[in-house]
């Protein structure tokens, strides 16, 4: 099997290690704490956004794929809005958690695993989307955004829902609320030693 394919697959359960570490070791501060959280306040926003046009095709753990080309909302921005996320958001969690090379290291591996999982993601929209995913390929970046809208769709693109987005993001919402609460209550414990 691919790794790739792996990878994709098991994409939601590759940061527990990285939580572990991150909660065993953590020594936060407030200033450490604030500025992680305004890291994972962009990433989640960035998730939630892209949920919101893309819906629950996002959650899918099956073979990668795609029924249509997005290149609305925040993906006329960035190709891949909710890694992006995932990066903001681990990388600011590693800096809550008052661990700068944890963080750096969560970057890097995070990096590296989206980065394999979004070259057999563009091979299938390659495939599938052929021109239009060439164009839109060209114009705007993989991870980092760039602030002229992509304008170049040709096929209906999907109207934003906040509603059905947040639905989609309960979990990340959940499981992200329960990082910062075992953050908070380590700093809160460590702080009375």
């Amino acid at each position: 099997m691919d790794l790739r394919q792996t990878l994709f697959k098991y994409r939601s359960y590759t940061p527990i290690p990285f939580l572990i570490v991150l909660l065993s070791l953590a020594q936060p501060t407030i200033i450490s704490f604030a500025a992680g959280f305004c890291f994972v306040l962009l990433g989640e926003f960035f998730r939630l956004w892209g949920v919101s046009y893309a819906g629950s095709e996002t959650r899918t753990t099956g073979p990668v794929g795609a029924s249509m080309l997005i290149t609305s909302g925040p993906f006329s921005y960035v190709r891949n809005p909710l890694y992006l996320g995932n990066l903001l958001m681990y990388t600011g969690f590693g800096v809550m958690a008052n661990l700068p090379a944890l963080a750096l290291a969560g970057f890097l591996y995070f990096f590296l695993q989206y980065t394999l999982i979004v070259s057999l993601e563009e091979e299938q929209l390659t495939k599938k989307f052929l021109d239009e995913y060439a164009r839109y390929f060209v114009a705007v970046p993989r991870f980092i955004p760039v602030f002229k809208k992509y304008k170049g769709a040709t096929d209906p693109q999907p109207k934003i829902d906040w509603k059905k987005g947040l639905i989609s993001e309960r979990r990340t919402l959940q499981a992200t609320f329960l990082v910062i609460l075992l953050i908070v209550t380590i700093w809160i414990v460590r702080g009375q030693q």
